[in-house]
């Protein structure tokens, strides 16, 4: 397992692939820490870093379909996927190794961006605690996306369709708050809780105010292991067939 996740790792920083992600999420961080420098109106620094997150949501989504498309449509596309699922490794290995491998560069590009914080750190002022609450729920929701975006790339040998289709699921997920406000599902309480409920905004809501519950990390977990488990049965099912 740990040979393919260097497989991967290599395949993603052995090229610009993931420095130019990198640059991405660094560049659209700067869109909302920029022009908040620009507003103050003293000489300190003091905004809030949650806030960046939160208000970026619908950017930061569109690099996540990016990373994981590749996963496993190029396998597919390439030939390689019967090597692949041939070998000594289960199918469960399998998925883990490249899941980890993408949660990896995804971790690498968050850490660029405690440059922002360093940096207000250096003439003003940052509360640790909401910033740590922010990167992790963040980073949780980030999981949740890659597993997302694995699952359509297990199903299609089209990287770019799968982008596509893991990119309209993911924006869906994301306007779970806003069709739970709509007039008719408002008129229906309990069809409005149960949206809301499976809203991963609204998860990442609590971690930006700083309240670390234990519900919300459950959630994010068990969303991210559901989707996992529906790609190693995605492939076993193409394993099997083909068999």
């Amino acid at each position: 397992m740990f040979a393919l996740y260097k497989k991967e790792m290599q395949s993603f920083f052995y090229s610009p692939f993931a420095y130019v992600l990198a640059a991405l999420f660094m560049f659209i961080f700067s869109l909302s820490f920029v022009p908040s420098i620009g507003s103050m109106d003293s000489n300190t620094l003091k905004f809030s870093y949650p806030n960046i997150f939160y208000n970026n949501f619908f950017y930061f989504i569109f690099l996540i379909p990016i990373l994981t498309m590749r996963s496993f449509s190029d396998e597919r596309k390439g030939g390689t996927e019967v090597l692949l699922i041939s070998s000594p490794l289960s199918v469960f290995k399998i998925v883990m190794a490249k899941f980890l491998s993408i949660a990896t560069v995804f971790l690498f590009m968050m850490v660029v961006s405690l440059f922002f914080p360093i940096v207000t750190m250096v003439k003003g002022e940052v509360m640790w605690s909401s910033l740590i609450c922010a990167y992790t729920g963040f980073y949780l929701w980030g999981l949740a996306c890659i597993a997302v975006g694995m699952l359509f790339s297990a199903l299609n040998d089209n990287a770019i369709i799968a982008a596509i289709l893991g990119e309209i699921v993911m924006e869906g997920f994301l306007f779970l708050d806003k069709f739970a406000a709509t007039e008719l599902v408002a008129s229906y309480p309990k069809l409005n809780s149960v949206i809301t409920w499976f809203s991963l905004q609204r998860r990442f809501v609590f971690f930006s105010q700083g309240l670390f519950r234990l519900e919300d990390l459950v959630y994010f977990l068990s969303f991210t292991a559901v989707f996992l488990c529906w790609i190693v049965i995605a492939i076993e099912k193409r394993r099997w067939s083909r068999s």
